[in-house]
């Protein structure tokens, strides 16, 4: 549980009563006081602006599936309520899971010569959004785990599993009942582990964290790619 910090003000008296008066018609004197208590809180906007790509391990391992898919990454946007420093950061929205092969209706495809015919790769979607309002809000405080150089927020909206992920993409494992947020930069999470863990300290202790995610205008379930694992096409249902 996080401790609270004082939050200190400057008052005034006259009351020659008061320890803090100075008396000798000086009048009113400044007096510090403990007016109340507030408990500082993080805040991690994951926004619905795409700015890049990342290229994710698939759960599957075998020739001729992509071992890595490409993946669109969004804007997230970390602050606090003291130093109000902003940082900015690149995010992972969609978890894709293999599902099936196929082969691209072609030239090749329509004499029967398939074996020569582009194969495709269908991927589906493990998703979070919002489900009515343009933005929803979860208090993360309870559920961060740091520990190998890899920080999560792993926690349950009604039966759907959540985990926002820092760390080394290449190690990252997830189950297909899991929406997985993974956080993008140059440090393999070490950027943003160090600032989280700055926060922290600066803000005394463990504060509040809020985790507060925006709903997509179009969210795909499932994904066509190449053997590449450049995605071609994004089906909607």
């Amino acid at each position: 549980m996080a401790i609270p910090e004082l939050n200190l003000s400057l008052g005034l008296t006259d009351n020659k009563g008061s320890v803090f008066y100075a008396g000798s018609g000086e009048g009113k004197v400044i007096v510090r006081t403990d007016s109340a208590l507030k408990q500082h809180t993080i805040d991690i906007v994951i926004s619905e602006k795409q700015v890049g790509t990342v290229s994710l391990k698939t759960n599957i391992e075998s020739d001729g599936i992509p071992s890595e898919i490409e993946v669109p990454t969004y804007q997230m946007i970390v602050t606090d309520d003291k130093t109000n420093e902003k940082e900015v950061y690149q995010v992972t929205r969609d978890t894709y899971f293999f599902k099936e092969q196929s082969t691209k209706k072609n030239f090749w495809a329509f004499f029967g010569l398939r074996f020569l015919a582009s194969k495709i790769f269908v991927f589906e979607n493990v998703v979070f959004e919002p489900s009515k309002e343009a933005i929803e809000t979860f208090d993360i405080s309870k559920y961060r785990k740091l520990n190998h150089n890899e920080l999560e927020y792993s926690f349950q909206n009604g039966n759907q599993k959540i985990k926002l992920y820092a760390g080394d993409i290449n190690k990252l494992h997830v189950d297909k009942e899991t929406s997985c947020f993974v956080i993008v930069d140059e440090k393999k999470g070490q950027r943003f582990i160090g600032d989280i863990l700055y926060r922290e300290k600066f803000l005394k202790l463990t504060p509040k964290v809020k985790l507060h995610i925006i709903k997509r205008k179009l969210v795909s379930n499932l994904a066509e790619t190449n053997k590449q694992g450049q995605i071609e096409k994004l089906i909607y249902i």
